[in-house]
């Protein structure tokens, strides 16, 4: 039999995990963290429906904490096999999954500390030590080659441009069909990454759908943010940028750098407030094998592009402390992007008080997040057990999006041919699964979007 199991991002964009079944072996793709509202949150304490240890391999597309961030818990739970990814894949997770082993255990202890957990004592779901063992497990293969990750079983990566080692995987089964996944699919003529590259072919198709039904806005960001640091100047606020750790904070690097260099904004101080971040950066200009040509004729050329005048990097939590006593006007980019944990919660604490701030969101914001109910206009959010008052600014940029829009996905699936037998919409929204649905169909695509749990065998 062969089967997949969508234990994640069935129904909603979070907790990637698709169990892909045959000839009695198992291997997962993908091994992500639920985020977002709590009942989604509460799914990452179930025990996971198979014994760890009979799954015999993962495969990550990128390493995005909703895609890999339940490994640690995964390998603590019993799961002993290999764990496979591109390199710049592993590299990212020797910093990220530490960093969310200690992200959580940092929240527990906060919330022993001012008593506002539920639980008593308040735990983790893994620790550093968790995740730092973990690490090990992963093994690396770049584009392009085809590797067996478990008996029966092959996998090939093909660039996903969505962020650094990002990709699609292309799952080859022993006498079986091929099962490829799109993994998060990025956007193309965008700063840094390559294009996103579609297999060409496909039996069955797990593709991602968070933009199904929509298109992002003409509009380049670049005027947009130009446009937030001169109010930032003029009112000598504070502008505070939730965004994603990897990816999107260099996005705005990148760009910050840009507008300084062309003039069209002033130089003022910019800190980048997230471990993380910090810690990824130099990973981007290190790996070359990502870079588009613009980017790549930069940094031969000896530049520093995700390095703009006057920024600061914050390591350190007296340093992240000491940002929330200075005065404007300055740019803080902290994470996380959603909102929903890490330093930049601290500065939403502090600044969203006050008038002369500006919130400016660049990415998705899932249903139930804390970013998603200030963008929806609450005049109060909960931070850290306390209610604080929302008189700042918010506002969000679109084209910063790391995910291809509806057009884009549609411009990558054409790449597939014949049409695969079956097509799978996962990661999305229901407004946008049953509209990528919808429009598959409507081409001669069969397409079907599962449900959480759902088991589905293929032919």
């Amino acid at each position: 039999m062969t089967s997949i199991h969508f234990l994640g991002a069935a129904g909603l964009v979070t907790g990637s995990r698709h169990l892909v079944e045959h000839k009695g072996r198992r291997v997962l793709l993908d091994c992500g963290l639920f985020q977002g509202r709590k009942a989604w949150r509460s799914r990452n304490w179930d025990d996971f429906p198979v014994p760890p240890q009979s799954i015999d391999a993962v495969v990550l597309s990128h390493a995005h904490i909703d895609h890999t961030g339940w490994l640690p818990r995964l390998v603590k739970q019993g799961f002993a096999g290999p764990v496979f990814a591109t390199p710049a894949t592993r590299d990212l997770l020797a910093i990220m999954l530490p960093d969310s082993g200690r992200i959580q255990e940092e929240d527990a202890r906060y919330a022993n500390k001012r008593k506002f957990s539920k639980h008593d004592p308040a735990l983790p779901l893994y620790s550093e030590k968790d995740a730092v063992r973990t690490i090990p497990r992963i093994r690396t293969f770049s584009y392009g080659v085809t590797r067996e990750v478990a008996p029966g079983f092959s996998a090939r990566f093909h660039r996903a441009g969505h962020i650094l080692g990002s990709a699609s995987v292309a799952l080859g089964l022993e006498d079986g069909p091929d099962v490829v996944f799109s993994g998060d699919l990025g956007r193309y003529d965008v700063p840094i990454l390559c294009d996103p590259a579609a297999p060409e072919r496909a039996t069955y198709l797990l593709v991602e759908s968070t933009y199904g039904n929509r298109r992002h806005a003409d509009a380049s960001p670049d005027s947009r943010l130009a446009e937030e640091v001169h109010r930032t100047v003029k009112e000598g606020g504070v502008l505070l940028i939730p965004s994603f750790a990897i990816g999107r904070a260099q996005h705005l690097l990148y760009l910050l750098r840009q507008l300084q260099d062309q003039g069209e904004i002033p130089e003022l101080p910019i800190f980048l407030d997230s471990p993380m971040a910090c810690s990824a950066t130099p990973l981007f200009l290190m790996h070359r094998e990502e870079h588009d040509e613009e980017m790549a004729a930069l940094v031969a050329g000896g530049d520093m592009p995700l390095y703009p005048r006057h920024v600061e990097f914050t390591r350190k939590r007296k340093q992240s402390q000491a940002i929330n006593g200075r005065k404007g006007p300055m740019i803080i980019i902290s994470a996380s992007g959603m909102a929903t944990g890490g330093r930049v919660l601290h500065h939403l604490k502090r600044w969203l008080p006050v008038e002369t701030t500006s919130v400016l969101f660049v990415g998705y914001q899932a249903t139930g997040t804390r970013g998603w109910r200030l963008m929806s206009g609450e005049k109060s959010v909960r931070i850290h057990g306390r209610d604080v008052p929302v008189r700042a600014r918010i506002g969000q940029v679109y084209g910063f999006s790391g995910h291809g829009d509806q057009d884009e996905l549609a411009r990558w699936m054409r790449g597939i041919r014949p049409p695969p037998r079956r097509t799978f919409c996962v990661h999305g929204e229901p407004e946008a699964l049953e509209a990528q649905r919808a429009r598959l169909e409507a081409q001669g695509w069969p397409a079907y979007v599962p449900a959480y749990r759902e088991l589905v065998e293929l032919e």
